[in-house]
């Protein structure tokens, strides 16, 4: 099972941009993408359905504004469209799928960029979704965690953690979650393969060069809960691929039963 995590940052910027061409390369059997700023009556879907994927859409209800979707060439047990939290789901923020015996929950943790306000409500919604896996894990045990979560995890994770100490995605609060997220029963796939450094996922555009200087962030994951540790095979980070400020990150699970 080959899954790739991306934040398009609007699909249908990425769609200018090469994501159909990219797409066609078979890059995955799942792929979960965030921030696709638009409605499924935006998108010509036939072009998915053309290539052997299915699509599940969950859109914020406000137009051009954050949203998840899944393309998967394997067909789900079961979809759920949010996580029953009224301003995550009206921010088209969780949408999960069941394949056989592995949930994939794929997410798009708020930014707190943009003020003390929405910092605020990042925390909450960290509270509320920590809720969330930890119950959804008691029926379902074998989840694949993966989108942009908005936060470096260490120092090793940003290109520079001094300067950005005291920036939203590297605030202390934020990153003791990122503890107890993983101390709570997963792992960080892509540190389990790689303890390497400047490997980021997304690099900012109002820093002039920062792509090409390789100074970014690693806040794009795919993540598992322990009962699947074993099943991992292999974890990337493909700066490569550019539709967006970000590039996806890859995760390969070998077969259970689908």
């Amino acid at each position: 099972m080959r899954i790739v995590s991306y934040n398009v940052n609007g699909l249908r910027s990425a769609i200018n941009k090469g994501f159909m061409e990219w797409l066609q390369t078979s890059p995955a059997d799942v792929i979960c993408l965030q921030e696709i700023k638009a409605q499924q009556e935006n998108i010509d879907c036939q072009a998915f359905e053309q290539l052997g994927y299915e699509h599940y859409w969950y859109s914020a209800q406000k137009k051009g504004y954050s949203g998840v979707a899944v393309l998967t060439r394997i067909k789900p047990d079961h979809v759920q469209y949010g996580n029953g939290f009224m301003q995550s789901d009206a921010e088209g923020r969780v949408i999960r799928l069941d394949f056989g015996d592995i949930t994939l929950v794929n997410t798009y943790f708020p930014s707190g960029t943009s003020g003390d306000e929405r910092q605020t409500y990042k925390y909450q919604w960290l509270d509320e979704f920590y809720g969330y896996l930890h119950l959804l894990r008691e029926t379902r045990p074998n989840l694949v965690v993966c989108g942009d979560y908005n936060i470096c995890h260490k120092p090793i994770d940003i290109h520079d953690p001094a300067g950005n100490k005291k920036s939203s995605g590297f605030l202390p609060e934020e990153r003791a979650w990122m503890d107890k997220f993983f101390e709570g029963g997963f792992v960080d796939t892509f540190r389990h393969f790689n303890a390497a450094p400047h490997h980021y996922s997304w690099w900012s555009v109002r820093a002039a060069n920062a792509r090409a200087n390789n100074k970014g962030w690693r806040i794009d994951y795919i993540n598992v809960s322990t009962p699947l540790q074993a099943r991992l095979k292999h974890a990337e980070i493909w700066p490569h691929v550019k539709h967006s400020d970000h590039c996806p990150v890859f995760l390969e699970l070998t077969p259970g039963k689908l």
